[in-house]
């Protein structure tokens, strides 16, 4: 089969297109004909070396996938070959403590296809069954690889760890990121008040569109200062972030008191300041979020099924321009997500 695999950690140049073995299935895994791939910044942090990811290499990314079910194992039940699905991008052990209570991001085993396993920068991709979803009628396979990861990620901070209530004002840092359009939306579903940024005035009526009450252009204002201008002084009640030491002191600024923070990534580096008494004094929380939980994921599912959630596809490349989508991400110009698409 064809694939995009790096052989050595580095930058884009690392990125190869060429033949692999078609994966073997075992007696409870199902074998994916891959349509569509979504890019994650996972991807690139994987390429480039990072020790919380140790992996064997030759390595093939991908956590966000569709596409068309080709093989089934002996043991599959409730999968059928020419099955139209997704893929749920976390693994668990299913049969530990926190899986069996629904926790299962808590696993001791917890991992992301195309990091933990070779993801779907191929052609095929094996995968558990219990990681196949069956995909909605209304989706097409790149809208369908567009939502799975960022939709549990955002949902998991906004709700099951910031607790967002209807009428609370949230600050969602990076409209145009792939978490931060799903976290837009999905604030707007349960009541919120929105407020995000982004970094030209072009993406500004696309924020909006999402439902953004007010965008801020962090390239031209200090977005603390316009935040405490719009909320009479106060902040915001939460922050959603996922950007890191950039916007860190930002973020903080931004809360009211009582506020709580959430961050699920570090684009921009590892380390953040933070003054102890500064947090304590008002009373902050803050919370650190790691993907999310299959249930959250299904949930998602039915809103994009119901139309109540839209896919954001910032553009498509075939498979073989991988390196360019790369860059493309890490240049930010774009807005939503990059997908990768196959024959």
């Amino acid at each position: 089969m064809k694939a995009v695999l790096f052989r050595e950690h580095g930058g884009p140049e690392k990125l190869s297109y060429g033949d692999l073995p078609t994966p073997t299935i075992g007696t409870g895994e199902v074998l994916v004909r891959v349509k569509a791939c979504a890019l994650n910044h996972l991807d690139i942090w994987i390429r480039q070396g990072n020790p919380a990811y140790p992996i064997p290499l030759p390595h093939v990314s991908g956590s966000d996938i569709a596409g068309v079910v080709e093989q089934v194992g002996g043991q599959v039940r409730g999968v059928t070959v020419g099955a139209r699905v997704f893929v749920s991008p976390g693994l668990s052990c299913w049969k530990c403590e926190n899986c069996l209570a629904g926790r299962d991001n808590f696993c001791s085993t917890f991992g992301i296809i195309g990091a933990k396993t070779h993801g779907g920068y191929a052609e095929y991709v094996k995968v558990p069954v219990r990681n196949v979803l069956p995909m909605s009628e209304n989706l097409t396979f790149e809208q369908a690889a567009a939502f799975p990861l960022v939709s549990v990620t955002a949902s998991h901070m906004l709700f099951a760890l910031a607790g967002l209530q209807h009428g609370e004002t949230v600050l969602i840092m990076g409209a145009g990121s792939g978490v931060g359009s799903m976290a837009i939306q999905l604030a707007k579903l349960a009541g919120a008040r929105v407020i995000t940024t982004v970094g030209s005035d072009e993406k500004i009526p696309k924020a909006v569109v999402l439902g953004a009450d007010a965008v801020i252009n962090h390239s031209k204002e200090k977005v603390a200062e316009r935040v405490k201008l719009l909320t009479e002084g106060k902040g915001v009640d939460v922050v959603i972030e996922h950007i890191g030491p950039e916007v860190w002191e930002t973020c903080l600024a931004s809360l009211a008191k009582g506020g709580r923070l959430i961050t699920c990534g570090a684009t921009t580096g590892a380390e953040v300041k933070l003054d102890l008494r500064y947090m304590y004094s008002r009373q902050f929380t803050i919370k650190g979020s790691y993907m999310g939980t299959r249930a959250e994921l299904v949930k998602a599912a039915e809103l994009m099924g119901q139309k109540r959630l839209i896919p954001v596809i910032d553009r498509t490349y075939p498979l073989r321009e991988a390196r360019a989508a790369q860059e493309l991400m890490l240049g930010r110009k774009f807005f939503g997500k990059i997908v990768l698409t196959l024959d």
